[in-house]
């Protein structure tokens, strides 16, 4: 019998600003207030009783520090993977594979980046437009079974903020 599957979609935290500090835009970071807020977030999920098994995250340097964070704050702490399917640009096909070669994890949060995650988010859940994720966001999508074949359920979609209310 399969096993279902949650996707939780992440947008990365809040970075720096773009300009001369930071010429690179893979190794832009995120900022010390991004970081303080998304910790905070993160709590707020591990408050709600969000388990993940698997983190998988864009390369982006600000994207691989939100998931970090994220990985911290949840018990027991999932393993962080990057894949360039998650980079922006990237296509569905790649994304489905790096789902599918990790098809024993049945929870599984994806960092990433707009208006990738938007339209992602769309496409796994059968919507018509893309879902404006904020820096922070979150979605969980579920599907009968690993790997997804959309469309998928959207269960919630939550801002930054009503995160961060949760953690207590």
């Amino acid at each position: 019998m399969p096993v279902p599957l949650e996707l939780y979609l992440v947008r990365h935290a809040t970075a720096e600003d773009r300009g001369v500090a930071w010429p690179d835009e893979a190794r832009r970071p995120l900022s010390e207030d991004g970081k303080a807020g998304w910790r905070k977030a993160s709590r707020g999920l591990q408050r709600w009783g969000v388990s993940i098994d698997l983190i998988l995250t864009s390369p982006l340097v600000r994207a691989r520090q939100t998931a970090d964070i994220l990985a911290a704050a949840l018990q027991p702490h999932p393993p962080v993977v990057e894949t360039d399917a998650l980079a922006p640009g990237a296509t569905l096909a790649p994304l489905l594979a790096a789902l599918a070669a990790h098809g024993r994890r049945h929870r599984i949060a994806l960092v990433g980046h707009e208006p990738d995650l938007g339209q992602l988010a769309a496409r796994l859940a059968g919507l018509r437009q893309p879902l404006p994720f904020k820096k922070g966001a979150v979605c969980r999508i579920d599907f009968p079974s690993a790997p997804p074949e959309p469309p998928g359920t959207l269960r919630w979609f939550l801002p930054p903020g009503a995160l961060r209310r949760m953690r207590g």
